[in-house]
């Protein structure tokens, strides 16, 4: 049975009338319009349907709109802006990975998540970090290379107080 449900999503309040067990990422899609996160394998495997819950990375196939009521959703586009890129998405500006799109969303915010708490990762804790998440392109280790930088800058950041 539908009903109103309040969502909290890139720091915009939105109220989406759904079925309460509709996944999150097609109440994003559809509802709100968002082009991110992705549609990618809707089990949960792939990653492209990754958003943040609290600042969890979360695959949005899988979870109902009703369990987000009161949490703060955070979309690629709410992770930063043009002129104020989050470290991970200027590391992949800088880096020039090749992307066809598809799981670009996925990496990025599964990666975000994971550095914000883990700033000083190794390179084998990055990769255990992004295990399950998929590419088509095959450009891992390029992808690889600007979670490297961003956590490289982020870790800067942290012991200096300003952004690396």
């Amino acid at each position: 049975m539908e009903r109103d449900v309040n969502l909290t999503v890139d720091g915009r309040t939105h109220v989406v009338r759904a079925d309460p067990d509709m996944p999150l990422l097609y109440a994003l899609r559809d509802d709100l319009g968002l082009n991110n996160p992705r549609f990618g394998c809707g089990l949960g495997q792939c990653g492209a349907c990754t958003v943040h819950v609290d600042g969890a990375a979360t695959r949005s196939c899988l979870t109902p709109v009703s369990a987000v009521e009161g949490r703060a959703v955070t979309t690629l586009a709410g992770l930063g802006t043009p002129e104020r890129p989050h470290p991970i998405q200027a590391a992949y500006i800088a880096e020039e990975v090749p992307q066809c799109g598809t799981c670009i969303n996925g990496w990025i915010m599964t990666a975000a998540a994971f550095l914000r708490d883990n700033p000083r990762a190794t390179d084998p804790e990055i990769r255990d970090a992004l295990t399950g998440l998929k590419c088509r392109c095959g450009t891992h280790l390029a992808i690889l290379k600007a979670v490297r930088r961003a956590a490289d800058g982020m870790a800067q950041a942290d012991t200096t107080g300003r952004a690396g």
